[in-house]
């Protein structure tokens, strides 16, 4: 699962998301003062929905490392989730063999990012039966033809 953990309310620091591919990490600080710290996901396929202490000790070490200061600030609490990621690190979106039925999934953790403009070659795909010219690469067939997409350094962050 990818992992996250939030730490205890501290004063504004960030008012951005900071993520760096040195150390593969994320930060941001919600509105409660919480740090929202998160990195790369668990190697060990799972449906678990907790984090493993091998990952929340890199997350740590990760933001230790970007912010020393950080070193004596106590986590609150931590979570793990599900993602959906293709073999190929990119998304599905289009038709299936199943009449009516259509697909727009496997986005991992880039679907929050990505999902207001897919919608829209989405809706496109739906109302002509036929996949918007942006959305054809994506399509399920590409897993039976090899016409993959390779997708894994596209975030920055190992995950």
């Amino acid at each position: 699962p990818l992992q996250a953990m939030v730490s205890e309310p501290l004063k504004p620091i960030f008012n951005t998301v900071l993520m760096s591919a040195a150390v593969h990490v994320y930060l941001s600080q919600s509105d409660r003062g919480e740090l929202v710290m998160g990195a790369g996901i668990d190697k060990f396929n799972s449906y678990a929905q907790r984090g493993s202490p091998p990952i929340l000790e890199d997350i740590l070490a990760a933001t230790v490392e970007l912010f020393p200061i950080f070193s004596r600030v106590k986590m609150m609490r931590q979570w793990g989730g599900i993602v959906d990621v293709c073999p190929d690190a990119s998304p599905i979106v289009g038709k299936t063999p199943v009449s009516g039925l259509y697909l727009n999934c496997g986005w991992g953790t880039g679907g929050f990012k990505s999902i207001p403009g897919s919608g829209f070659v989405f809706a496109h795909t739906i109302a002509q039966d036929e996949p918007h010219e942006i959305a054809a690469p994506f399509s399920l067939e590409r897993f039976s033809t090899g016409a993959l997409i390779d997708e894994h350094g596209a975030s920055g962050v190992a995950h």
